[in-house]
């Protein structure tokens, strides 16, 4: 939770016009002009020094003043086609070289000069690639973060490069670094949202990379011509420029930490800001545009790896909890028993347990009027207080927390000793399962003392940032995504309660181990009953789908690789199909859609959905595969049984293969 003072920072640096600071770093030269004539509208007072003519002189002339007409068209000229080529552009003045970099976006383009002392950023843009080579062949996300903070180190010659990654809560912690013999390390190290506050991460989301030279804080101030009304001219908007100056905020943070030469990359997934890569110099230190722009592409790469580890661990975490869950769920019969007692009995005293599916200090269970606990719980008077809250306040649904008496200090006051709780009520039933966790103490480790004696004043950065430790109470282990496994046996023991009178049924619902769906057994159960309906209700149509060359893909990558494709395959399947149908696995590849009271041609567009879901490239282990599927479907007005049915949708689906795969038949 965000102390008063930490509140205050970040109130303090929405205030800052970062966007439109007015000036710009002093190491080149800007200049705005009108997109429809070219005309300088916008040039940074140190134009003397970089691009050698007075800036003054320059505002109302042409961009050719600077650049030359055949450059300034072919380059600026938004009405010209190469003008939209990628950036840098090179030009020459006279004894100078430049990289320059123009924007677009807004009501000006931008056009930012950054002086070449070197091909260094040439021959080391080149060196970016093999780099992300290298990176790209990593597996785990640790060796993936320290690999990728000594590539960097190689590549830029920073005396420290910092990785970190944000937490749900906005602060942030060190997953790596490469840092020179000597200097203090920071690995592991937290450090608070403020370091970083909203409006920089959005500026950070905009501008993938910023690279500050200098912390002296010398800037080059931007000079414009006023408006002839007499009113204050419009600030200008550097959000995407290169040479944007930087707030003084910062520039102290900077100089605290001893960081003359920054340059920060962006670790962004699906729109958000995940985490940030520094690199650091005690010195002034310039990096070249062409090679900041490599080091974004390589940020880029990295992000990617990281989700695409991120969904591997996720995945196998869900099929881990899931396994658990099945046995769990199979142990108790809450499928087939008859008997709530036995149901209880087995879930709270058996080899596994709901501890097991939710690992806890104590859990409870109300099913039908009795109460069954594990562990250590509440009295039974304060369970009753809980289910009467959770009635009046949670209404049916679930409710978790990590800080009860941070959220509801009421509720806590009742349930003595517990700070982690998970409520989840059973559908329908007006019962409900909890598990409840104690207060654990954290011994957080931050970068400098959080206190106020280690800052000049509240607003200012901090003085010290060595290793600082702080013992964080009041919360207790996360439930980490475990609520969804646990309100998927909610919905089991729910459906138990009103399914005792189908136990017979019940009992032939059988799953395929590796994927959950079920299997040929319950299918065919299924499709006879289907087919015992008159056709005036509805055609019964079956959807026959088989992956496109499976066995090569087993046989390249292994069948564990192949399992996960399946996985992957079977959830865009379930995806593509409607709530009433029936989606099972065959085995190996194979797998069947029953779609009840519906004809061919709905069958034939849910098909196509199956293919299109199943075309977009599926990443296993960092690698990505366009895997396709053919689709044979029959309806059972050509079948006089289920067998006779599957087997017209399986012709129909190697009629399919047939045609060149990847597409629909009947």
């Amino acid at each position: 939770m965000l102390s008063e003072d930490e509140r205050l920072r970040l109130e303090e640096c929405v205030r800052e016009p970062i966007r439109a600071p007015g000036a710009i770093q002093p190491h080149g030269a800007l200049l705005a002009v009108a997109p429809d004539t070219l005309e300088i509208m916008y040039a940074s007072d140190n134009c003397a020094v970089v691009l050698g003519i007075d800036a003054r002189l320059l505002l109302g002339r042409p961009l050719s003043a600077v650049t030359g007409e055949s450059w300034a068209q072919e380059h600026v000229d938004p009405n010209v086609e190469t003008a939209t080529d990628g950036n840098p552009r090179a030009l020459e003045l006279g004894a100078k070289r430049f990289e320059v970099i123009v924007h677009h976006d807004g009501p000006f383009s931008i056009v930012e000069f950054e002086p070449v002392d070197s091909d260094y950023g040439d021959r080391m843009a080149v060196a970016v690639y093999g780099a992300m080579h290298r990176l790209a062949r990593l597996r785990t996300q640790g060796g993936l973060w320290q690999a990728t903070a000594r590539e960097l180190c190689k590549l830029t010659l920073f005396e420290r490069v910092t990785i970190y990654s944000f937490h749900p809560d906005g602060h942030g912690e060190i997953v790596a670094e490469e840092l020179e013999e000597g200097m203090e390390p920071y690995l592991g190290l937290h450090f608070p949202a403020s370091d970083i506050p909203e409006q920089a991460r959005q500026l950070y989301l905009t501008k993938l990379s910023r690279l500050i030279v200098d912390n002296s804080g010398a800037t080059s101030e931007l000079l414009t011509l006023a408006p002839a009304d007499g009113s204050e001219p419009a600030p200008l908007d550097l959000s995407a420029a290169e040479l944007r100056s930087v707030s003084p905020h910062h520039l102290q943070f900077m100089r605290n930490m001893g960081q003359a030469s920054t340059l920060s990359l962006s670790l962004v997934r699906d729109g958000r800001l995940i985490g940030m890569i520094t690199l650091a110099q005690s010195t002034t230190h310039k990096v070249p545009y062409a090679l900041r722009q490599g080091l974004e592409v390589l940020a880029n790469q990295v992000a990617l790896q990281l989700q695409s580890m991120d969904e591997i661990d996720r995945l196998t975490a869900q099929v881990h909890v899931r396994s658990i869950r099945a046995q769990l769920v199979d142990q108790s019969g809450v499928t087939e028993s008859t008997n709530t007692s036995d149901i209880a009995a087995a879930l709270f005293e058996g080899n596994l347990t709901v501890l097991n599916l939710v690992p806890a200090s104590g859990a409870v269970l109300s099913l039908a009027d009795s109460i069954t606990t594990i562990g250590d719980v509440p009295p039974l008077e304060a369970i009753g207080y809980l289910d009467r809250w959770a009635k009046s306040n949670v209404v049916g649904k679930s409710y978790s927390t990590e800080r009860l008496p941070a959220a509801h200090p009421d509720l806590a006051e009742r349930l003595v000793g517990v700070t982690g709780l998970l409520y989840v009520p059973l559908p329908g039933t007006g019962d409900f399962i909890a598990w409840f966790r104690p207060e654990i103490t954290d011994d957080v480790r931050w970068l400098g003392d959080q206190t106020p004696g280690n800052r000049v004043t509240t607003l200012s950065p901090r003085t010290s940032f060595s290793a600082w430790t702080e013992s964080v109470t009041g919360k207790s282990e996360p439930w980490n995504g475990l609520e969804r496994e646990a309100e998927e046996l909610s919905r089991d023991l729910a459906g138990a309660m009103v399914r005792l009178a189908e136990a017979k049924l019940a009992a032939l619902a059988m799953s395929d181990a590796l994927t959950g769906l079920p299997n040929r057994r319950m299918l065919m159960d299924r499709l006879s009953k289907a087919l015992s309906i008159p056709l005036e209700s509805g055609e019964t149509t079956v959807l026959f789908i088989d992956l496109d060359s499976f066995k090569q893909i087993n046989d390249t990558h292994g069948h564990d690789f192949g399992d996960q494709v399946l996985l992957h395959a079977s959830q865009r399947i379930l995806e593509s199909t409607r709530a009433g149908d029936t989606v099972a696995r065959l085995g190996g590849d194979e797998f069947v859609v029953l779609c009840e009271t519906t004809n061919r041609e709905e069958a034939g567009v849910i098909a196509g959905r199956i293919i299109e879901a199943i075309r977009d490239p599926i990443v296993v282990n960092g690698v990505a595969l366009s895997v396709t599927a053919s689709v044979g479907i029959a309806g059972a007005s050509i079948a006089s049984s289920a067998e006779e049915l599957l087997r017209g949708a399986d012709v129909a689906m190697y009629r399919a293969k047939s045609m060149g795969r990847d597409q629909v038949a009947r």
